[in-house]
Formats: structure tokens, C-alpha cells, sequence
């Protein structure tokens, strides 16, 4: 694996050319170039005093008053070196290419330009005198500099450094969603108290929020924040032992290597350097933003169309912070159309960002939100981000739908979340029709996939989460208390294809999370092909798969998932399980391998999969018991969930350590009126314990129906062309 993600960085750098001759174009940047010159040279002409340009906008403008009325395809390539943003570069609607035509800023063959808006901190000071509060490991070690700016993210030579923080702990109850109340001592009434955050998990497992404090009350143990909670601080539903509370960016706490902290009131700059590095101070959230004219007065939107972004890589973005007017989609896992990646897409068709690189920056790597259609993503690398890693965003809840038939492929996608850490590698959201496909996507701290919509019950609220999205003015009226035919209409994460992607080592530290998610979404979802492996973290309620409460119409077809933590798949209500290998699943006796949570499961399928265990306390499928006293409903009032309610039928049930489990699972399915055809067999993989979950010629699941799962189909492919990749 390491040699082959090498290889295809490698590839990605030198843009696909190899021993190819001077490359030709129609502009030129490099790092040594000036803007005043004409921008087609290669290298600088000191005799003619002209050469490349210097900025990726003079190119940009260079490019608009080239075109003309004909379709005439433009280049402009980037010169390796770095190139410092101080303000985000725009492209409008004057920057779309002409008809089919294809305008595209790539990386000059085999060199690297790389975008970032790190600036330097210089005039470094040792500290020398007693900071009131300085922990005594950091005498000696701390260096000072006057700045001006207030930033979030500081990075050197390894990445992001990590400001101060103190030692976790759990809130009191008594908490609200801007009211904390902490264990004495835990919290002090700084003197900058504003520049002091809370980070913390409130009361669920799923979610982080980083909140500015407004105020502490030591004597009381309450601090008051400027910014409401997802939910509230109080202890956790979940996870009731772990510390899910602390407070960054105090000089208290300033005790480890590369831990800074940034005092605005004293324009000071505080730094226990872990090199000797440069430092740098992002001043961008966004780095670039292609924007169309959209949801203005008028018949409809105007896109940007057919630009292509090929082989740059883009550091040191911002942190982007909640605002107190932001609407977040579900369980605010992320903002909508809110500035949060370090390229963003925001009215744009058949734009392509491909073989670009993005990596140690605060907020996430690429954004297409609202009117978004056609727009490939495919071969970048994005890695040790503070937030989502590729987020499609449509309009919310409403009649308007345009943001479809885009393609996600080929991406490796891999430590995102490293600020806030319920970030997804991929989050498609009110978005439909998409392909996402090939893609590698590892060691995030929470759900690797994420398909979202709304839920109906959020249709009648009107706070941060969901509710402000709501395009109220095209929805019709509604029922006091909606149901999901009153809202489907208005679900727009429809007919998506999630297919052949790598996942491992995801949920590495929330809770209540998976690999592949999907909730609130429409109909006609696919989750197929997909390999999801080594979930090997003991977080609680956790799956490889999961159709959360109350959606419908999704296929979960021909996966395979091996050694994953708690749960294979979680199926409700009509959904389809097909098709699937769940083997191995870890932590019995949790360790449930189709788990059966929300019914009834009328219209369902579970049909030819392959239950496969190595521990004798397996269970195959778990079904909800009823709450007390209930027969028919669980405790909070679902319909039970009941294998006997789909059509179960053609499944191999087998544990290979005590093949009667098996036996004694198969009976109660068909003393329950299921699975008549279904076999508590060996499958007769080719070799499991290696992980080969091929079939041998001769095995009963053949025989049943079962198609082979074809692993070589799976994952980052070789040819970094989407050209063969057409959206399905």
C-alpha cells in the first residue's frame, strides 16, 4: 500500500507527463515571474525584460481577455515553488470557458506549485521574565513574537501545531447549550477570557463544538459561552466515562512542545517551538472559490462552467469558527454554504479539481455547494485537515434541486478531522444523482461516508441544526406532525452510487459512528462494492454500515466488511441487504452481524449474504427486544424490527469455530417462516483467515445465487484518467 499511494503521488506531481518535451501553453506563472509582463514565456527573458507572470490572478485576468466568442480550449501552467495568498482568488462567471471548451490552471510537468496562505512569524523572542501562569516544565523554553492578526491555526515544518490545552474532564449536569458548569478549579476567569475556546462533545458522542468563552464564574463553576452548543453540556448519553470537555488557548496550560498560545488583548504570540522551522499563521479559510450568480431574482441560475484545476497542492488554510447566524446540517456536522474548505465550488458545472494535493489546513479540503452539476473530483490527495475532507451541499429542504451527477473518484482521503473531529472523509448532503467511487478513505476520528438529508421531525423546528436550511417559502403546508411522505419530495440525496471504495480505521475517537452512513437522505440509494475493513477502535454503538432512524428506499449490495468493531450492518424499516460478506465482526457479545433496529420491515430484502464467524459467541442477526411491557413497539415507540417481516431468504449462516450456531440460527429463521433456502454451511472462502474472502468453485453460495466479490476492483486504481469513468 505504501508503495503504491508513492507511486500514485508521484504520477499526480508530474501531471501524468513523463520525458514529455517543453510543454506549450497560453500563459505561465512561476514564483520568479512579475504580473507586469506578458505571461508566455516559460522562464524569464531578463534581455526582453518579460517572461512568466508572477500571480495565479494575473493569469486569471490574462485568460479573460483572451477568450473570445469561439470554444477554444486555454492552458495555464504553474511553475513549481510556493505562492503566498493574502486574498482568495475568485473565479466569476467572466472566467467560464467558451461552449464545450475546458480552461485549465495545471502544475507545470514534474514540479510542484503549492498555494497557502501560511504567513511567517518572524522576530522571535526568548521569554525571559516569570508570565504569570506559565507552567514551570516551560521556564526556558518559550519564545514570544508582537503580532496583530487574531488566526486559529499555526503551522512548521511537521503541520499544525496544537495549542494549549488543558487536561479533559466531564461537566456537572446542570449544563445548557451556552452554560457550562465545570468541576471546581477546572476553568478560571482569565484576563483575555476571549480568546480563550471550549472544546467539547456535548452530551452525544457524534459531535465536537469549539465555543468562545464570554464569561466564568469561579465561585458558581459556570462560564458562559457567546456561541450555543449543538446540544447540551452537560454528561454524556454516551461514553459517560470519558472527559468530553477542555479549554484551549490559555497560557496556564502551556506545558509540551509545539504548543502555542495567541493573547489578542496583548497582541502576543506564545510558542514552545518542536523545531526550528519556520512559522507560520494561516490567514484564509478559502484559498480559491469558483462562483457562479445563483439563487438571485430571475428564471434560474448561472454556473461557472468547464474550468479545470490540475496538479496544485494547497496548504495552511484556516479554522473556520460557528457563527451565531450559521445553519448546520445534521448534527452540524458541518455548515451550510459557509466557507469551510480551502477550494470551494459555489455555483459551478463540469469543473474539474484532479491530482491536486491538500493537506495540513484547519478547515476542509473542497466544497461544492448549492447549484452543483457535473463537477469532477477525482486522483487528489488530502490528508491531516482539520475538517471535512469533500463535502457536496445542496439547497436545503425545498423544491430546488441542482446540485447532481457530479463525481467523487479516486481520491485518497485519509486523517481528516484533526480539529473538529466528527469531520467526514466524504459528506454528500441535500445531493443528488452523484457517483462516488474509488475512493481510499482512512484513519478519521469519526463516520468515513456520510449520505444526509433531513429528517421530518426537524421540518417543524426552527434552530441552528437543520432548521435554518429550510426553504420554507416552496414547501407546502405541512402536517403538525410530518411524516416522510408529507417531506419526500424535498429530499434531494436521491439515486446516489457509493461503489467500490476502500475504508479502514475509521472512528478512531467519537462514538456512535461508521464507516458508511446514511440518514434523512431520499430513495434509491446504492452502497455497493464497497470494502470496509479493520473498524478495530472500541467505540460504542458503532457499524460498518448503517441506515439510521427513518430512512427507506436504500440498497446495501455486495460489500464486504471484515473485522469491524460492534456492528456489520444496521437495517430499518424497507431497506435491501444483498449480497453482503460480514465476517469476523469484533467485541462479542456486541458483536452483531446484521443488526435489525427500526421496523416494520415490510418490503425489505436480506437475501444471499454471507454471515461468517470466527468466535463462538457470534450473533448472525439481532433483532430489537421490546421495551417493558411492550410486545409490538421498542421503549421508544418504534415498530420492532423483525427478520420474519422481510424477505430472508438464500443467506449462509457459518462460524467456523462452532458450526452449530449456525445450525441453531437457521432453525429459528425457519420456524419463524424465513430463509427456507438458506444453508448454515462453510461458504468455502479461499482463505479467511488472510483476509481472501473469495469463493472456491464449489461453494454452496454459488449455488444460491451469491456473485463473487471482485477486490480488485476496489480502492485507488492505477489510471489516475476519469475519462472511462463516466457518472452512472
Amino acid at each position: 500500500m505504501k508503495f503504491h499511494v508513492l507511486m500514485l503521488f508521484s504520477f499526480m506531481l508530474a501531471g501524468g507527463v513523463c520525458g514529455a518535451a517543453e510543454p506549450t501553453a497560453n500563459f505561465f506563472v512561476a514564483t520568479d515571474g512579475r504580473d507586469e509582463w506578458s505571461g508566455t514565456l516559460t522562464t524569464a527573458n531578463p534581455q526582453r525584460a518579460d517572461g512568466p507572470f508572477a500571480t495565479l490572478e494575473r493569469a486569471r485576468d490574462a485568460v479573460r481577455d483572451t477568450k473570445n466568442d469561439k470554444p477554444t480550449d486555454i492552458v495555464v501552467l504553474v511553475r513549481g515553488g510556493r505562492y503566498q495568498l493574502n486574498n482568495t482568488i475568485v473565479f466569476g462567471l467572466e472566467d467560464s470557458a467558451v461552449g464545450d471548451a475546458t480552461i485549465t490552471y495545471a502544475a507545470y510537468p514534474g514540479e510542484t506549485p503549492v498555494f497557502s496562505s501560511g504567513r511567517e512569524i518572524k522576530n522571535w523572542k526568548k521569554v525571559t521574565e516569570d508570565l504569570p501562569g506559565l507552567p514551570t516544565a516551560a521556564h526556558g523554553n518559550v519564545l514570544m513574537a508582537d503580532v496583530s492578526d487574531r488566526f486559529f491555526t499555526l503551522y512548521d515544518d511537521e503541520g499544525l501545531l496544537p495549542r494549549a490545552r488543558s487536561a479533559g474532564f466531564i461537566p456537572l449536569k446542570g449544563g445548557s447549550r451556552n452554560r457550562l458548569h465545570f468541576p471546581a478549579g477546572k476553568l478560571k476567569d482569565w484576563s483575555n477570557i476571549h480568546d480563550v475556546e471550549i472544546v467539547v462533545r456535548p452530551h452525544h458522542a457524534w459531535i465536537v463544538n469549539i465555543l468562545p468563552l464570554e464569561s466564568v464564574d469561579e465561585s458558581k463553576q459556570i462560564a458562559s459561552t457567546s456561541i450555543d452548543a449543538t446540544y447540551a453540556m452537560n454528561s454524556l448519553h454516551f461514553l459517560k466515562t470519558t472527559d468530553s470537555c477542555w479549554v484551549e488557548n490559555v497560557l496556564d496550560e502551556l506545558d509540551q512542545p509545539g504548543e502555542w498560545v495567541l493573547n489578542t488583548q496583548e497582541d502576543k504570540l506564545y510558542l514552545w517551538p518542536r523545531n526550528n522551522s519556520p512559522v507560520l499563521a494561516a490567514g484564509l479559510t478559502e484559498l480559491i472559490r469558483i462562483e457562479g450568480e445563483i439563487d438571485k431574482p430571475g428564471p434560474q441560475d448561472t454556473p461557472v462552467r468547464n474550468l479545470c484545476f490540475r496538479g496544485l497542492t494547497f496548504l495552511h488554510g484556516e479554522r473556520y469558527s460557528i457563527a451565531s447566524d450559521d445553519a448546520g446540517l445534521q448534527h452540524d456536522w458541518e455548515m451550510y454554504d459557509k466557507a469551510s474548505a480551502m477550494v470551494r465550488l459555489r455555483g459551478t458545472e463540469n469543473c474539474r479539481i484532479e491530482q491536486c494535493r491538500f493537506a495540513h489546513s484547519g478547515s476542509g479540503a473542497i466544497r461544492i455547494d448549492l447549484h452543483g452539476q457535473q463537477n469532477t473530483l477525482s486522483s487528489n490527495v488530502i490528508e491531516h485537515i482539520g475538517g471535512t475532507g469533500i463535502l457536496l451541499c445542496g439547497y436545503g429542504p425545498g423544491t430546488k434541486d441542482v446540485n447532481r451527477k457530479n463525481l467523487v473518484y479516486n481520491n485518497h482521503i485519509h486523517h481528516t478531522g484533526q480539529i473538529y473531529s466528527h469531520s467526514p472523509g466524504i459528506m454528500v448532503w441535500q445531493s443528488g444523482e452523484n457517483r462516488v467511487a474509488n475512493n481510499l478513505v482512512h484513519h478519521t476520528p469519526y463516520t468515513g461516508i456520510i449520505l444526509s438529508g433531513c429528517m421530518t421531525d426537524f421540518f417543524t423546528r426552527q434552530g441552528r441544526e437543520l432548521g435554518r436550511t429550510i426553504r420554507r417559502h416552496e414547501i407546502a403546508r405541512l402536517p403538525r406532525n410530518p411524516q416522510l411522505d408529507d417531506v419526500r419530495s424535498y429530499l434531494h440525496t436521491r439515486d446516489n452510487v457509493i461503489e467500490y471504495n476502500e475504508i479502514h480505521h475509521a472512528m478512531e475517537s467519537l462514538g456512535d459512528g461508521n464507516a458508511i452512513y446514511i440518514r434523512g437522505a431520499g430513495a434509491g440509494n446504492q452502497i455497493r462494492h464497497n470494502y470496509i475493513h479493520h473498524l478495530v477502535t472500541p467505540m460504542i454503538m458503532q457499524a460498518a454500515i448503517r441506515t439510521d432512524g427513518g430512512q427507506m428506499d436504500t440498497t446495501i449490495a455486495g460489500n464486504l466488511i471484515y473485522k469491524c468493531m460492534s456492528q456489520g450492518i444496521i437495517l430499518k424499516l424497507n431497506n435491501r441487504c444483498e449480497n453482503n460478506i460480514v465476517a469476523e465482526v469484533l467485541a462479542p457479545p456486541r458483536g452483531y452481524y446484521l443488526s435489525l433496529r427500526e421496523g416494520p420491515l415490510t418490503g425489505a430484502v436480506i437475501q444471499r449474504n454471507i454471515f461468517y464467524s470466527t468466535d463462538k459467541d457470534a450473533v448472525f442477526i439481532d433483532e430489537l427486544s421490546p421495551g417493558k411491557g411492550r410486545k409490538t413497539e421498542d421503549s421508544r415507540g418504534r415498530a420492532l424490527a423483525r427478520a420474519s417481516d422481510a424477505d430472508t431468504d438464500y443467506n449462509i449462516y457459518y462460524c467456523a469455530v462452532d458450526p452449530a450456531l449456525g445450525k441453531q440460527m437457521l432453525a429459528k429463521q425457519q420456524q419463524d417462516g424465513v430463509d427456507a433456502h438458506s444453508r448454515a454451511v462453510d461458504p468455502l472462502f479461499v482463505d479467511p483467515a488472510n483476509g481472501d474472502f473469495r469463493l472456491r468453485p464449489d461453494s454452496p453460495a454459488l449455488e444460491l445465487g451469491f456473485v463473487q466479490f471482485d477486490k480488485s476492483k476496489v480502492g485507488l486504481v492505477e489510471n489516475l484518467s476519469t475519462d472511462d469513468s463516466p457518472i452512472q
